[in-house]
């Protein structure tokens, strides 16, 4: 039987956009092989959409109604025009689609389109890249055949701690599905509270046995509806429940310990029914951070859940899981990277994006190679981005926002669907050569186009920063006195003049990071009781204040970290001028205030507070940002020595966004 799609009348506004973007190849995730020719394909009034093969049903509905953007019509109307143009979705068993189960291959010539693929999923996805081919009003004549490196390509987002309603968790899946992600992490419980509805033990759920947005939690239909909503874009929704650590809220409301006898019956009796309710393929019960009092409890469990035919998944490092259990990797590899114990993970070291700077997020998770492998295998199944926002948050958006989800997303959207990357971690977009970083520069321009046609009204803190050059000149041995001037802060220190010690790449730049020697910065041998300075000129063309993210600490959102205290920018002296006038830090609504995971953050981070008003004079403009450090080790766990600065004009399309 031949289906036959709605006709799509492309009604070209967007040919306006055409002119405003470089290449007519703004994709994200880009693809794997693109052969464009000279020629075009050039849509006219009718389109249509169709395909002989049953189970490609639903995407030649899909592609009638959906996606074609640069503003569209849609009629129906009957087959046999031969005037009309198509686009074809076909099958085919050969090796390549054997081989890479999603991919596909787009043949376009200059009065039809085919999308051949071995799966609907493969259709779905050269969908997803035709509709971003429309978004520029033309399409080169070629051939692209395209798959991803990894076949589990996943975001996780904590709602134990901090609840999310299904409206803002539907928005993270679309964006989601719009970049080719395919699993969806749900953190449902913590000590916090327990979010998951069981109809056995209704306490679970009751305001009294939760610490924050009490009585909040998904209902069965609630859950239900979410999971097909994913399953209708491709993507499988993984839930967690935690066991046995994370689990206070539990205890609160059964007046037992999971690892207790009792505790092991009643948390089978809730497996039971949530599994025979939801019947998901996986199941990840967490096991971390936790000291385990009784040893048979994670292999007992573990067996439990397998014995229903459901893959066990589990935090790594974690607990004593059977070999079948599937490990997340979240601080070290344990070994399991050599591929030598044939043990499957995903890998989610440094992609918590609740510790990552905003503009640092892009860079570093762009540069990296998932799973330290190029492409995945029978074990490096591939990456999941996590969102761990375990300090308190005001408005649910706050988690979107001040984590910056949405550019990393992207970021990470692009590594995990073409793979490959570079070893080890970086936060400097230098750092792995010039050739690396004109990658990443291409990368960028999509991502800001993206940024401009599909994220207005979304929160999307990124700026462009890959053609910021800073001149580093430093150390200045400060004897630990971060507060000693030394010569780049006279207005007599020529910087025309003037030998660069080094120089810096970003509107954010990280001269040590915390967690070093793990993850590079832009300082190849950083001291302590050092003073380092940064400069560069920005042109105007009239005298005019502009909006700028300016900071110093960008603090993590799951640590009770200090906010700074008044008249400071943050705790190791750093200070700004601009024009030799120095700029004044933000009069901080909680300046001194002792950290507190119960306390929302309000304006310590530069993304999310209001923006530094700057006096640009006409013509050339001389930032002088000094960043000097005593000791590498802060005052506790909490409040690590961020040795960093921000420094980045703010669009305008940001500051519309912010107010929202």
């Amino acid at each position: 039987m031949k289906y036959i799609g709605c006709i799509i009348v492309l009604l070209f506004i967007a040919l306006a956009v055409q002119s405003q973007v470089e290449t007519d190849r703004v994709l994200l995730p880009d693809v794997q092989a693109y052969k464009m020719g000279s020629r075009t394909f050039k849509p006219g009034k009718n389109l249509e959409v169709l395909s002989t093969v049953d189970s490609f049903k639903a995407e030649v509905n899909w592609l009638g109604n959906n996606p074609i953007q640069g503003g569209v019509d849609v009629v129906q109307q009957k087959e046999g025009n031969g005037s009309i143009q198509k686009i074809q979705l076909s099958t085919s068993s050969e090796p390549f689609f054997k081989e890479h189960p999603d991919g596909y291959r787009i043949n376009i010539d200059q009065n039809s389109i085919q999308i051949t693929a071995g799966t609907a999923a493969g259709i779905h996805y050269g969908a997803l890249t035709l509709s971003q081919l429309f978004d520029s009003g033309k399409i080169r004549v070629g051939v692209i055949q395209d798959y991803p490196a990894f076949s589990w390509r996943g975001y996780m987002v904590d709602v134990g701690r901090n609840y999310q309603s299904i409206a803002l968790l539907k928005q993270q899946i679309d964006v989601m599905a719009a970049h080719k992600l395919n699993v969806f992490h749900l953190h449902l419980t913590e000590d916090i509270a327990w979010r998951l509805a069981i109809k056995k033990y209704p306490q679970l759920t009751s305001a009294a046995s939760m610490q924050r947005n009490k009585g909040m939690f998904y209902s069965e239909a609630e859950l239900k509806e979410l999971i097909q909503y994913c399953k209708e874009r491709y993507i499988t929704l993984v839930p967690e429940i935690d066991m046995p650590g994370h689990s206070a809220a539990f205890k609160r409301a059964m007046g037992v310990d999971m690892q207790s006898d009792s505790g092991i019956v009643i948390l089978k009796n809730i497996l039971r029914e949530f599994i025979t309710t939801y019947q998901l393929p996986y199941l990840h019960i967490g096991a971390d951070e936790v000291k385990i009092t009784n040893k048979n409890f994670v292999p007992e469990i573990s067996s439990y859940i397998e014995s229903f035919g459901i893959k066990v998944i589990g935090w790594e490092p974690g607990g004593n899981f059977n070999a079948s259990t599937i490990r997340q990797l979240w601080m070290d590899d344990a070994g399991l990277t050599s591929g030598k114990n044939k043990i499957q993970y995903i890998d989610s070291r440094h992609l918590y994006l609740n510790h990552i700077d905003p503009l640092e997020s892009v860079v570093t998770i762009f540069f990296r190679q998932l799973a330290d492998v190029d492409e995945g295998n029978a074990e490096a199944l591939g990456a999941t981005l996590c969102l761990w926002p375990d300090r308190a948050i005001a408005k649910e958006n706050d988690a979107i926002e001040m984590n910056a989800v949405y550019p990393a997303m992207l970021a990470f959207a692009e590594r995990s669907w073409l793979g490959k990357g570079y070893k080890g971690w970086v936060t400097n977009m230098d750092g792995n050569g010039a050739e690396a970083l004109s990658v990443f520069q291409d990368f960028e321009k999509r991502l800001m186009e993206h940024k401009k046609r599909h994220f207005s009204g979304l929160s999307f803190p990124y700026q462009k920063q890959s053609d910021i050059v800073w001149k580093l000149f430093g150390p200045f041995s400060n004897g630990g006195n971060v507060a000693k001037p030394f010569e780049p802060e006279q207005e007599t220190f020529d910087l025309d003049k003037q030998d660069a010690t080094q120089k810096a790449l970003g509107g954010t730049v990280i001269l040590r990071h915390w967690w070093a020697p793990k993850i590079i910065a832009a300082l190849e041998r950083p001291a302590e009781n050092t003073t380092w300075y940064a400069f560069r000129k920005i042109w105007s063309d009239q005298d005019v204040v502009k909006p700028f993210w300016v900071g110093f600490n960008n603090l993590s959102r799951s640590q009770a970290t200090d906010t700074p205290q008044k008249g400071t920018w943050d705790n190791h002296g750093s200070q700004i001028w601009v024009n030799d006038k120095i700029v004044p830090p933000p009069a901080w609504k909680n300046a001194g205030q002792r950290g507190n995971l119960e306390i929302p953050l309000v304006d310590e981070g530069y993304e999310y507070r209001e923006p530094t008003l700057i006096k640009l004079k006409k013509g050339w403009n001389t930032i002088r940002i000094k960043v000097p450090i005593a000791s590498f080790k802060g005052k506790d766990w909490n409040n690590p020595q961020k040795w960093m600065f921000t420094f980045v004009e703010m669009s305008t399309s940001d500051r519309k966004n912010q107010s929202h």
